[in-house]
């Protein structure tokens, strides 16, 4: 049975269910989200004990707002579409990856999963294969490089990609504009970019090497077949890291209904049983199998 076939066998009432959204459920999450990139910066800020051991999980939260940002693309952390789009805004701000932009990235994405030539997420840089693209890949670097680029290419009206439509460019070239102009302001005044650095820059630097490691695990070592049951993975672990990630361990699922509420994935989950076509044991395990063949290549 392929992922189609499977939503075919779902009944009307199960597949309404599924795609209710509400606001509840993701306002909660998001202030706990929040609140604990709030607590951990001011802890940071005011040099409390231990600060710079702080670093790093600020990094993690701030990074994983990719998780928000691309939910938010679907429209599905909240019932009120302002909600989702403002979100999505401040979410694409912090990390350095405009929304306007991501939201026709992603959907091309989903239109072509892992299809190489159509898949941009293929076309922006094939998965690591060898030490040096792996480690290069995990530091983080390309992907602050490719978005930075990304942001000054949108904001100069250069083309942002044919999966933009034309009669998005300008809101394209707009947000990117607004983000320069926040960068700028934020970072004017040495006393502000001093606290920035300490409790949104560095950790930022440092917390993007894990959202690599996690991101990796979703197609990396997946068939190039249409088959969300085929070409997505669906990762296994801790209540932390689903909680960080937005339920996006379940990413088969994800891609096999993305109009499904990351709230309501698990239950999904369940329903799905028996049908999935690669899953991993945890992102450790994942990733140890991903370079067990490394040690026979040239770097």
């Amino acid at each position: 049975m392929d992922h189609k076939a499977f939503i075919a066998s779902l009944s009307p009432d199960a597949l309404a269910r599924l795609n209710r959204t509400e606001d509840a459920a993701g306002i909660w999450h998001l202030a706990v989200h929040f609140g604990l990139i709030g607590g951990l910066g001011a802890w940071i800020a005011l040099g409390g004990p231990l600060w710079w051991a702080f670093l790093v999980p600020q990094g993690i939260a701030i990074c994983f707002l990719f998780t928000l940002e691309h939910e938010a693309t679907h429209k599905t952390p909240f019932r009120s579409a302002w909600l989702n789009e403002w979100v999505g805004r401040i979410c694409g701000l912090l990390i350095v990856q405009p929304f306007e932009w991501f939201r026709y990235f992603h959907l091309a994405h989903h239109r072509h999963t892992n299809i190489p030539g159509k898949d941009p997420e293929l076309l922006a840089g094939a998965k690591p294969d060898g030490w040096r693209a792996y480690l290069w890949h995990v530091s983080g670097l390309p992907f602050w490089r490719a978005m930075i680029g990304q942001t000054l290419r949108n904001a100069a009206g250069a083309d942002p990609g044919d999966y933009v439509p034309e009669r998005a460019r300008s809101r394209v070239r707009k947000e990117a504009r607004v983000m320069l102009a926040f960068y700028a302001v934020a970072l004017a005044s040495p006393a502000v970019s001093a606290v920035l650095f300490w409790v949104w820059i560095l950790p930022a630097l440092l917390g993007q090497p894990f959202l690599r490691l996690y991101l990796l695990a979703e197609h990396g070592r997946c068939a190039f077949v249409a088959d969300m049951f085929q070409n997505t993975r669906t990762t296994y672990t801790n209540r932390i890291v689903r909680f960080l990630a937005w339920n996006m361990p379940y990413h088969t699922e994800h891609h096999a209904l993305p109009q499904v509420p990351y709230h309501r994935l698990p239950e999904l989950h369940r329903m799905m049983r028996g049908h999935h076509g690669v899953t991993s044991e945890g992102y450790l395990a994942f990733n140890r199998d991903y370079t067990r063949d490394f040690g026979s290549r040239r770097w």
